[in-house]
């Protein structure tokens, strides 16, 4: 299953009511934007966001694979144009996720390139976006906090029957379905990256050498948010680091360059390096296939651009 943010406006009633997304092919001046040609990625199963006028306002399931289609008749528009149609169930929300409101929890989640929002949480311009699986559980958090109710009750089992009487609302369905489906692609793909990561690295941080198993993290160069499929199960696209180490390099607080010169970012001042578990000319044993990884990390990622090197001798 794979997930999409379709941004609809003004199309958003007249979609809604023939079951369907539709783009056509090209823009007026005949290019093809990415975010039409991104209708050719849906599949059948696939789940779609609609948001309109700043919000989230339904969800849907594609019920078929996307086709070349003409814009249907009932579309406003010039006939015969064509184009991309998904035929999806649209399940529409009784409160919708004002994403501005929300921009706090979501902004650290969205990709660096081909986001359907920008930062301060307005809509970027296009039809249809990727939503990474992380993303999306995020979105569909607050959808249920907003959406799914289970009135208070003094005793649990009360409560409890609430639940079971909602359970089998189509709404409700769905979410959780698509929950279970986008915490289990994760959960896959992230076992897979690690388990083919860990024996590159001999098991244990490349900073500070723990080998405890329980503190390591295949930590990602690139971001699973910017990654494709199959980037994110390359174990090139990453490290083995402990979780603090983890956690400095997740925000960009060291780089590692492609000769494996660890690169510290000046917002932690060189006194204080013992305290993070750093030290001076640390170095690790970087794979020439790491190379294309680790520059988008200190790209996209890195606090800022200053040289400070640590260099390390290679473990035996």
């Amino acid at each position: 299953m794979n997930s999409f943010i379709v941004m609809q406006g003004e199309t958003y009633q007249q979609e809604k009511k023939l079951g369907i997304i539709w783009s056509p092919q090209q823009d007026k001046s005949g290019m093809v934007p990415h975010s039409y040609k991104r209708m050719t990625e849906v599949s059948k199963g696939d789940r779609i966001l609609h948001y309109v006028r700043g919000a989230i306002v339904a969800i849907s399931r594609a019920a078929e694979d996307c086709k070349e289609a003409i814009r249907p008749n009932l579309l406003d528009g010039i006939n015969n144009l064509n184009g991309y149609l998904v035929v999806t169930e649209y399940q529409e929300l009784e409160t919708p996720v004002v994403i501005h409101e929300h921009i706090a929890d979501i902004a650290p989640l969205l990709p660096k390139k081909y986001s359907a929002f920008q930062q301060d949480g307005s809509g970027n311009p296009g039809y249809l976006y990727t939503c990474n699986e992380e993303l999306l559980l995020k979105l569909l958090e607050i959808i249920s906090l907003l959406n799914v109710h289970v009135k208070e009750e003094e005793q649990l089992e009360l409560a409890i029957e609430v639940v079971r009487r909602t359970e089998h609302h189509p709404l409700v369905m769905l979410i959780a379905e698509t929950v279970l489906e986008a915490k289990t692609k994760l959960e896959k793909s992230e076992e897979q990256f690690r388990k083919l990561l860990m024996p590159m690295w001999n098991q244990q941080c490349q900073v500070c050498s723990i080998q405890m198993d329980a503190l390591l993290i295949a930590s990602y160069a690139k971001p699973w948010k910017d990654s494709g499929d199959l980037e994110r199960v390359d174990p090139h696209n990453g490290i083995v680091l402990c979780r603090n180490h983890d956690a400095l390099y997740r925000n960009g607080f060291f780089a590692i360059n492609p000769s494996g010169n660890v690169q510290v970012s000046r917002k932690i001042a060189e006194e204080d390096y013992p305290l993070y578990g750093l030290a001076k000319k640390m170095k690790v044993e970087a794979y020439p296939e790491n190379e294309l990884y680790f520059r988008w990390h200190k790209r996209n990622v890195f606090l800022d651009k200053r040289k400070r090197v640590l260099s390390r001798p290679p473990a035996e």
